[in-house]
């Protein structure tokens, strides 16, 4: 066995001159970057190169091919690697003894780095989600950002598409209402970024509140990161909506023995639900990452609101927008990182309160317009009794339009739910989804045939099973 991290790089390195049907074992275990010798990178990339090419790997073709390259590598180089290399049959052992060196050295590196940081009195939070993601990445192989080949990235795919067939692919999560999810096009696409936008006191937390808990009960572990709502706030909006007993009343008056036995039952049900809250009323995306990463199996993290994001020490030093975008695009890539949806909740500017239905478009999400760039959807709420003075308060419901205006992954429109937010209540109202869809076409004057209650419920029937 080599122990001598150059020994082993040049041995692989030989082992592809001496046979380059070895080369595909090699590209599974190393990059360019884990060579140390720039000699020897410059082979291994030109053997790569060849053989994506269809041409043929040995030692004339790669000294020519680099050459055209302008690498330095020689012919006396090429024969000294072919000379000490003893058998290409063990190329596999010397590629993890490469690579083992290469992740030591990334480890030093990395420890270096931190201790850099931490004299220089960086962020804590962002010292320790830098750290995670390193580590994260050297214990995948540390090819993140690497480029793939078409070939690869169809592998890629299609090693996804076996996950899903045998079922064990987080491919989406659906949302629980059914509604949204059909017009989402089966839920929330994992690795996405979606908005839920609206004017404030529409009802967002509510909805947010209601998905969620519906994704921990039905699919796994949900993250809430609340930044306007503490705890007992969030939870007390729960447990109203289970108990049937007003939020306000569970966090402010004396309850009577009745409802002491409902708001009991109700604590059992949500004490199985794992949906996970944070405590600290100030965050970064790096303090996200951190607290979603101690979440085992996450398959939902929920952010109310984006722009109470704390921008950081970096961010405090940029205009509000530029921050903004910066926050936007770190959310997506976490989303990203995780394989997992993010719903991040989002306030609209004031652009609504001036137009004649003051239903909200997208120009109306507030601070940049990186957030719509960045979503993979986008949904609006709007209540139009919100607008009305006059309007019944108490436990009356309010008709709730749930506006999917964006979907990189599917269809938009328009689904209709009822809002009791004094128990933090969301349901659905129509049994066939497309009825918003027919609407829409009707209002193009694009010719489509109604269909009466029977067939609605005969089709409702047949999609249900």
């Amino acid at each position: 066995m080599m122990t001598d991290g150059l020994e082993a790089e040049q041995a692989v390195v030989g082992s592809i001159l001496l046979d380059g049907q070895c080369l595909p074992v090699v590209e599974g275990l190393l990059r360019p970057e884990d060579f140390v010798l720039e000699a020897d990178r410059a082979i291994y990339r030109t053997a790569v190169a060849l053989a994506r090419a269809n041409r043929p790997v040995d030692p004339l073709t790669i000294l020519e091919e680099a050459r055209t390259r302008h690498a330095d590598v020689s012919r006396e180089y090429l024969m000294q690697l072919m000379e000490i290399t003893p058998t290409a049959a063990n190329v596999e052992l010397y590629a993890r003894q490469v690579r083992e060196q290469s992740v030591r050295r990334a480890i030093r590196s990395l420890g270096e780095e931190l201790q850099r940081r931490v004299d220089g009195h960086d962020e804590t939070a962002a010292i320790l989600a830098q750290a995670g993601r390193r580590v994260e990445e050297l214990q995948t192989g540390g090819v993140g950002g690497d480029l793939l080949a078409p070939e690869e990235s169809l592998l890629a795919f299609f090693d996804h598409r076996g996950k899903v067939d045998a079922g064990t692919a987080c491919r989406f999560v659906p949302t629980g209402f059914r509604d949204i999810d059909l017009l989402l096009g089966g839920g929330m696409l994992a690795g996405g970024m979606y908005i839920l936008a609206a004017r404030p006191g529409m009802g967002k937390t509510t909805v947010a509140l209601n998905i969620a808990d519906r994704v921990a009960e039905r699919s796994g572990p949900v993250l809430f990161v609340s930044l306007e709502m503490d705890e007992e706030q969030l939870t007390a909006k729960r447990l109203s909506r289970l108990a049937g007993i007003p939020g306000s009343r569970l966090l402010m008056d004396q309850l009577t023995e009745e409802e002491y036995q409902k708001l009991a039952q109700a604590s059992a049900k949500l004490s199985r639900l794992p949906l996970h809250i944070n405590r600290s009323p100030s965050v970064t995306v790096d303090d996200i990452a951190l607290l979603a990463r101690q979440v085992k199996d996450l398959r939902l993290l929920v952010v109310d609101y984006i722009g109470k994001i704390s921008p950081g020490r970096e961010g405090r030093r940029k205009d509000r927008i530029e921050y903004m975008t910066e926050i936007s695009g770190a959310l997506k890539t976490l989303a990203r990182t995780l394989r997992i949806p993010a719903l991040v909740l989002c306030q609209l500017n004031r652009q609504t309160e001036g137009q004649r239905d003051r239903v909200p478009q997208l120009s109306h999400l507030r601070d940049t317009g990186a957030i719509e760039q960045d979503a993979d959807g986008v949904l609006f709420l709007y209540r139009a009794d919100y607008y009305d003075r006059h309007r019944p308060g108490g436990f009356a419901p309010s008709p709730l339009e749930i506006i999917v205006a964006k979907n990189r992954h599917g269809g938009t429109g328009t689904c209709e739910m009822a809002a009791c937010l004094a128990l933090s209540k969301l349901h659905p109202v129509s049994n066939d989804p497309r009825r918003a869809w027919q609407r829409a076409c009707a209002a193009e004057g694009v010719g489509r045939k109604e269909h009466t209650p029977a067939e609605n419920e005969k089709s409702s029937e047949e999609r249900t099973g």
